[in-house]
C-alpha cells in the first residue's frame, strides 16, 4: 500500500486519501485485488477514525468484507480495540456486517462477548441482526457457547432474552459443539447455577448427551457441583422425565414433519407473493365472516315466546336463529367453515418471517377474528345436531392452532386466548367439546410447562360452568386454582 495512503488512514486524513486517489486512480483497487491485505479500511477502523472509514465505504464497501492477515474483517478489529461507536457506523451500512465470519470462524458478534465492555455493542448488533445468534465457529461453538465459557452472564441472559422471541430457540440453546457439549455442559462443568437457569428457561435439553455420553447433569456429578446437581435435578422422579422428555421429542418430531408439509417453501415465498396472497385471503376471510353475520334468508324474528327451550333442547324458530331448515344450514355452514379455517391457518403460515412482536400481535387479532365467526355460526345454528357440527368444527380450529404452537407457527398468547374462549361457549350434552379442548390442553403442557399454568385455567372454567347455579361453590372450589393457575402463568410470560 502506497505509505502516504497508509498515513492518511492512520491519521484519518480524508484531504490525503483523495490526494492518493488523484496520484493513481486504481490505488483503491490494486488494494481490492490482493486476497488478504490491510486496507485503509482496517487500519482506519483499528485506529477509530470514523470519517475516514465511512469515506472509504463509499467509495469501496468491498473493502468492509476483506479479511487481513491475520483473519480479521474491519469490523473485527473495531470490536477488539473497543471502538465500539465506529463500529456501530460500519454495521448501519451493512447489517450482515455483524455476520462476516473471521479467524476461526468467529463473528463480530463473538468478539463483542468475549469483552464485557462491549455489552451495549452486542445488544444493538442483535436488534439490527437476529439471525446472527445462529452463527457458529470452526469448533461448532455459537454465541451461547462463548458467552457460557467466558462466564459472560449477562451476555448469556441478553442472548437469551433474544433467543425466547425467535423462532429457532431449542435449535440453537442445544447445538453441540465439537465434543458434543452444549452450552448447559459447559455451565455445569464450570459450576454456574444462574446460566443453568437461564438455559433451562430457553428450552435447553438436559437430556442431551455429548460425545462421552455424558449429560448435563452427568457432569455436574463427576466434578460435584451439588448447586447445579439440584438445579438439573429439578422437580419430579427420574422416570417422570423420562416419560416426558419422550413425550416431547415425538410430539416435535410428528408436528414438524406434518409441518413441513402443510407449509413446505412458505418462508421462502418472496415479499411480492407473500403481500399478493395475504390479500386474496384476506378476501377469503372476510367473505366467510360476512356469510356468518348474513346468513341466507335472514333470521328468525319472533319473540320466541311459542318456543323457550334452552340450547339443550330444541334451538328452531328462536330468535335469531337461521331460517334455514338443518340439512340446508349444514349444506352451506360446512363449507364456508372449511374455507375460514384453511384461509386462516394459510394468513398464520405467511406470518412467520414477520418480526415477533409484530406477528404476534397479528396472531392475537386474527384469534379474536376466528372465535367471533365461531360465535356467529354456533348462535343462528337451528337445530342441536348444527350446533353439535359447529362446536365440533370449533375443536378442530383449537387442535390445529396447538399443532401451529409446537411448530412455531403461532404464539402461546393466541392459543391461550383462543381456547380460553371457546371452552365456556359450549354447553349442555355439548360440553364435551370443552373437555376435548381440555384434554388436548393437559396433553400440550407435557411439551411446555408454560401450559401448566393456563389448563389449570381453563380446567376451572369448565367446574364454574358446572356450577352456575350454585355459582358459590364454584367460586369457592375453584378460586384457589384460578390463583395459583395464573401465578404459574404470570412466571412462565415474564421469564
Amino acid at each position: 500500500m502506497d505509505e502516504s495512503l497508509k498515513r492518511a488512514a492512520q491519521e484519518g486524513n480524508i484531504v490525503e486519501l483523495y490526494a492518493s486517489i488523484r496520484r493513481d486512480g486504481n490505488v483503491l483497487r490494486h488494494i481490492d485485488e490482493i486476497e488478504f491485505v490491510d486496507t485503509p479500511l482496517h487500519i482506519a477502523a483499528a485506529q477509530g477514525c470514523i470519517d475516514f472509514a465511512m469515506e472509504i465505504m463509499i467509495l469501496k464497501p468491498s473493502f468492509a468484507r476483506k479479511l487481513n492477515q491475520e483473519g480479521l474483517s474491519p469490523i473485527h478489529l473495531a470490536v477488539e480495540k473497543g471502538h465500539k461507536e465506529l463500529a456501530l457506523h460500519l454495521m448501519q451500512n451493512d447489517k450482515n456486517l455483524v455476520r462476516v465470519k473471521g479467524k476461526q470462524g468467529e463473528t463480530a458478534l463473538h468478539y463483542a462477548i468475549t469483552r464485557e465492555q462491549n455489552f451495549d455493542l452486542l445488544a444493538r448488533f442483535l436488534e439490527a441482526c437476529p439471525e446472527c445468534i445462529r452463527d457458529m465457529t470452526t469448533t461448532n461453538q455459537t454465541a451461547l457457547h462463548i458467552a457460557t465459557r467466558h462466564n459472560r452472564l449477562e451476555a448469556l441472559e441478553l442472548l437469551c432474552r433474544m433467543l425466547r422471541k425467535s423462532d429457532y430457540c431449542e435449535d440453537v440453546v442445544n447445538q453441540k459443539d465439537r465434543n458434543g457439549d452444549t452450552a448447559l455442559h459447559i455451565a455445569a462443568r464450570n459450576n454456574q447455577p444462574m446460566m443453568l437457569k437461564l438455559l433451562l428457561k430457553c428450552k435447553a435439553d438436559k437430556h442431551a448427551t455429548n460425545q462421552g455420553g455424558s449429560t448435563a447433569l452427568d457432569v455436574a456429578n463427576e466434578v460435584n457441583n451439588i448447586e447445579s446437581i439440584n438445579i438439573l435435578h429439578g422437580w419430579g422422579s427420574a422416570r417422570v422425565l423420562s416419560f416426558k422428555y419422550k413425550i416431547q421429542k415425538q410430539m416435535v418430531k410428528h408436528v414438524t414433519k406434518a409441518s413441513e408439509v402443510i407449509f413446505q417453501g412458505m418462508d421462502s415465498i418472496s415479499s411480492e407473493d407473500r403481500n399478493a396472497l395475504l390479500v386474496i385471503l384476506g378476501l377469503l376471510l372476510t367473505a366467510t365472516y360476512q356469510a356468518s353475520i348474513s346468513p341466507p334468508g335472514s333470521v328468525w324474528q319472533g319473540d320466541g315466546s311459542s318456543n323457550s327451550n334452552s340450547t339443550v333442547g330444541h334451538r328452531e324458530k328462536l330468535p335469531g336463529k337461521s331460517v334455514m331448515d338443518q340439512v340446508n344450514f349444514l349444506i352451506f355452514y360446512i363449507p364456508a367453515y372449511t374455507v375460514f379455517i384453511v384461509a386462516f391457518f394459510l394468513t398464520l403460515g405467511l406470518l412467520k418471517p414477520f418480526p415477533h412482536g409484530f406477528r404476534t400481535c397479528l396472531q392475537v387479532l386474527l384469534a379474536f377474528l376466528a372465535i367471533s365467526f365461531d360465535e356467529s355460526i354456533t348462535f343462528l345454528a337451528p337445530t342441536n345436531l348444527a350446533y353439535l357440527v359447529m362446536c365440533l368444527f370449533s375443536t378442530l380450529v383449537f387442535a390445529l392452532m396447538m399443532v401451529m404452537c409446537v411448530a412455531y407457527r403461532v404464539s402461546k398468547i393466541s392459543v391461550l386466548f383462543l381456547g380460553c374462549w371457546l371452552v365456556p361457549g359450549m354447553y349442555g350434552p355439548f360440553q364435551i367439546g370443552s373437555y376435548l379442548i381440555l384434554g388436548c390442553w393437559l396433553f400440550l403442557s407435557l411439551y411446555d410447562p408454560f401450559w401448566i399454568g393456563s389448563t389449570g385455567i381453563v380446567g376451572c372454567i369448565l367446574v364454574l360452568n358446572r356450577f352456575e347455579y350454585v355459582w358459590m361453590a364454584g367460586v369457592i372450589v375453584s378460586g384457589p386454582i384460578v390463583l395459583l393457575s395464573l401465578f404459574l402463568l404470570w412466571i412462565e410470560v415474564v421469564r
